[in-house]
């Protein structure tokens, strides 16, 4: 019985019945935000810990034996994940008290909070496809609640966007599921992998590659179909769209991850230029875009986009070293895009608009929030030695060394338009005097996203993004330990007879039946990998 791999969803849901039940007391369902997101970062911390002594830690619910029932498992990828969760959960949490309004929490903000985290770490955990498809569903329903909340016409307009499209996806990836049953007879995905290696190689496991690859890109707002983000993040309020830039879309990424590694690793000869010129146009809409527009929010919603053109590089590159980089990116992401997103609802409620033109002379108002800032966006933009650095210099590294030249090089142009991005925003919000038609007063009336008043304690706000700020000049301080664990991952993801056997033992060879590692040195899979050179 390993509980540390079931109490990051049944934590998340407690504390979402809890808050429901408390549905008449703000106070106690504040407290239950950050007491019950405290406590899932301490799970989260327990769930590493465990995989980084065992390699994998698994519960079967219901102690119904795999593939017959449900199976949890925490690999390094998903305790990685996971951990991200609850550093997010708890930062989202703390910020909310200040920054949510009273009209958005009356109607159930904090309950649906929960439910999205929930969510999010049913999808890392799960073994099964069909539970990951549900658990999908879970974060849809919770993020289309969170995305209406006030329910202003930009609102309406840009969830109607991202439902349909995300319905688009849900519907492909329910299909190729069925289709998948048909083919194999089973759900559990380590299951699955023992079975298509034994299947006959036809042009249906080509194609039912594509359709996952089709369900989960959209998920992750991989070119072509992502313009449902840039046009739904920037409507909600700031909280959420901190909360949904940080953890969405990485499921989407996640997601193409643990398939294209367990399940279709033997199509990737195949689908391997798709998924490379996919990540390409993916890096380049998503800079220009950004580069054309002046609001503080729909730049950030864009350059989420091009951000994970890199995460889907790595997995395109397929060697350890890019999958490394690849999972180095998405942290590194998770960390810092949610990081901007909260110094932006900051910079809203010190100036009252996000309209650049409109904003200036931060840095002499707010120096802290300047240096958060210049943090976490030259850290997106690939500065040394922040965290960002490190993961572009992984990815660069092994498409140099996988021979992807053009894909490489235009990864290092999307940085160099992503930095000019992130230095329009710091000449325009910080640098520049604010403009006279602007003069907010000292003490600016503190109002919401909903135009309620909100309740005291900037300081509240301020608290998440000097941590976040402070988790990535550490993730650059300690890369060496860090590439370390990003290094195990890929050889787990290179090695799934380590995932099979953990989840459905070797009496019958599974072992045996599933890929060898790449590298005939590589080391166990509950061991710390080699250090890169």
């Amino acid at each position: 019985m390993r509980p540390e791999v079931a109490l990051p969803v049944l934590l998340p849901l407690l504390c979402g019945a809890l808050s429901l039940l408390f549905w008449r007391s703000r106070p106690m369902q504040r407290f239950l935000a950050v007491a019950g997101n405290a406590a899932l970062l301490l799970v989260s911390l327990w769930l590493f810990v465990s995989v980084l002594e065992d390699g994998y830690v698994t519960i079967q619910m219901g102690s119904w034996p795999a593939p017959f029932g449900i199976t949890l498992i925490a690999d390094m990828l998903s305790a990685v994940m996971i951990l991200m969760t609850g550093l997010i959960g708890l930062a989202m949490g703390i910020y909310s008290l200040a920054a949510t309004g009273h009209g958005h929490e009356k109607f159930g903000y904090y309950p649906l909070m929960h439910l999205l985290l929930a969510g999010v770490a049913g999808a890392f955990l799960t073994g099964d496809i069909f539970n990951l498809y549900v658990w999908f569903e879970v974060m849809l329903v919770a993020s289309f609640a969170l995305l209406i909340l006030g329910g202003e016409r930009a609102q309406m307009e840009g969830a109607i966007k991202y439902v349909t499209l995300n319905l688009l996806a849900s519907v492909i990836f329910l299909t190729a599921i069925g289709l998948l049953y048909g083919s194999v007879g089973t759900l559990n995905m380590a299951d699955i992998a023992v079975r298509m290696e034994q299947m006959e190689h036809t042009g249906m496991v080509e194609v039912l590659a594509v359709m996952f690859m089709v369900a989960f890109g959209i998920k992750a707002a991989a070119f072509p179909l992502f313009f449902w983000l840039p046009a739904s993040y920037h409507t909600p309020p700031v909280a959420v769209s901190a909360l949904f830039a940080g953890l969405l879309t990485k499921v989407g990424v996640y997601s193409l991850f643990r398939v294209f590694t367990l399940i279709f690793d033997q199509t990737m000869g195949y689908l391997q230029d798709i998924l490379m010129w996919g990540a390409v146009f993916t890096m380049v809409t998503g800079v220009l875009g950004a580069a054309a527009q002046y609001e503080f929010r729909r730049i950030l919603s864009f350059h989420i986009v091009s951000q994970i053109g890199y995460m889907i590089l790595g997995l395109a590159i397929f060697t350890p070293l890019a999958i490394a980089g690849g999972v180095l990116a998405i942290v590194h992401n998770i960390v810092v895009k949610t990081n901007l997103f909260l110094i932006s609802g900051i910079t809203h409620r010190l100036q009252g608009t996000y309209q650049l033109k409109k904003m200036g002379g931060l840095y002499r108002q707010s120096p802290g929030l300047a240096i958060a800032f210049f943090v976490s966006a030259f850290s997106l933009a690939g500065v040394p030695p922040l965290s960002g650095f490190f993961a572009k210099f992984v990815l660069i590294r092994a498409g140099f060394e996988a021979e992807a030249y053009v894909a490489t090089g235009i990864a290092l142009a999307v940085g160099l338009m992503t930095l000019y991005s992130m230095v329009k925003i710091w000449n325009e919000v910080f640098w520049k005097a604010l403009p006279e038609d602007n003069r907010v007063p000292e003490a600016p009336t503190p109002v919401g996203d909903d135009g309620r008043l909100l309740k005291p304690g900037l300081w509240l706000m301020y608290l998440p993004v000097v941590a976040l700020a402070a988790v990535t000049l550490l993730i650059g301080v300690f890369a060496e330990p860090i590439m370390r664990v990003m290094t195990l991952i890929g050889e787990q993801l290179f090695n799934p007879a380590g995932y099979v056997e953990a989840v459905l033992g070797s009496p019958d060879g599974a072992e045996a039946s599933i890929n060898e590692p790449l590298e005939s040195d590589a080391e166990p899979s509950g061991t710390l990998g080699e250090e890169l050179p």
